[in-house]
């Protein structure tokens, strides 16, 4: 076999300094002095025969060469990467830290429930959670910086595998007194046509899932965005409008808000959580089993 004329660690420097545009930033992200970076990027164009990047005293830029053997760099460390993943994970894929990312519409109101659950399954195992949005979430997760997400499937997710935890209906909330709560049947979409409806802010895929469903039944967005459901509910309960909240939010932010709820009648709007992961990961069965005692866990009311 013909050795590699470069190694896994200069293509380390390669991602480092196209992220940063800058041999100095890049040389601390990777824990080394600029001029040993410098040299074996050097060494490694030299190697390959191609420039990568452009360097002058306004700074750094990838050459279009540059740009497309990066972008095989970084497939080449992610799959490094499961490969380590892999081999740790031989005798106990359970075993250590998992790098797990969460929407924020899930994990105030669901990780207090299955970490718990989590522990007791899994002893040995230490989840460390992000928060962050959907699109941010598989962006970390398709680099490799995340081994699998909680998300809502509902959302534009990419090439990925998954195990679904729970449906999560949403239900109309507003103040007590407000003419759609007065009922206790089951809301009608009719209903909501003509009422003035608050949402979260873009970026968050439950906007997209709530406004979709508002949109059809010809109801109205206000002007103001929430930045969290939190803020949605306290907005609803000075007399704003009406909301549409996940039914796994409710026991938290109605009664804090003190509004009242109402279910929808059938098809009712909701969402599917799942936990997914790259496709053909390593520890695609952890996370199945993961996913599994999270399923049992999920709060029931």
């Amino acid at each position: 076999m013909i050795p590699h004329p470069f190694t896994l660690r200069q293509l380390q420097y390669v991602v480092a300094v196209a992220d940063a545009l800058n041999f100095r930033r890049a040389a601390e992200q990777c824990h080394v002095s600029q001029p040993s970076l410098s040299a074996q990027l050097a060494q490694l164009e030299d190697a390959i025969g191609v420039q990568l990047f452009e360097r002058d005293r306004r700074g750094v830029l990838l050459t279009s060469a540059g740009a497309e053997l990066v972008a095989r760099a970084r497939r080449l460390l992610l799959e490094a990467d499961d490969l380590v993943s892999a081999a740790r994970r031989v005798g106990d894929p359970l075993k250590g830290s998992l790098r797990l990312g969460i929407i924020p519409t899930i994990s105030p109101y669901l990780l207090p429930a299955v970490s718990p659950a989590v522990r007791a399954a899994f002893p040995e195992l230490r989840p460390l959670w992000v928060e962050d949005k959907t699109e941010a979430l598989m962006e970390s997760l398709a680099r490799g910086a995340l081994d699998g997400a909680l998300v809502a499937l509902e959302a534009p997710l990419g090439d990925v595998e998954y195990e679904e935890v729970a449906v999560d209906p949403f239900v109309l909330a507003a103040p007590p007194g407000h003419p759609l709560v007065k009922k206790a049947s089951r809301i009608a979409h009719a209903e909501l046509a003509g009422q003035h409806i608050l949402l979260l802010d873009d970026g968050h895929c439950f906007r997209e899932q709530a406004l979709s469903f508002c949109s059809t039944a010809r109801a109205h967005e206000l002007a103001f965005r929430a930045t969290s459901l939190s803020t949605l509910a306290q907005m609803v309960a000075g007399g704003a409008g009406v909301t549409l909240l996940p039914k796994l939010a409710v026991a938290t932010e109605a009664h804090r808000a003190g509004l009242k709820v109402r279910a929808f009648a059938a098809p009712a709007p909701h969402r599917t959580l799942a936990l997914v992961w790259r496709r053909r990961a390593p520890i695609a069965e952890a996370l199945r089993a993961l996913a599994k005692v999270i399923r049992g866990a999920y709060p029931k009311s």
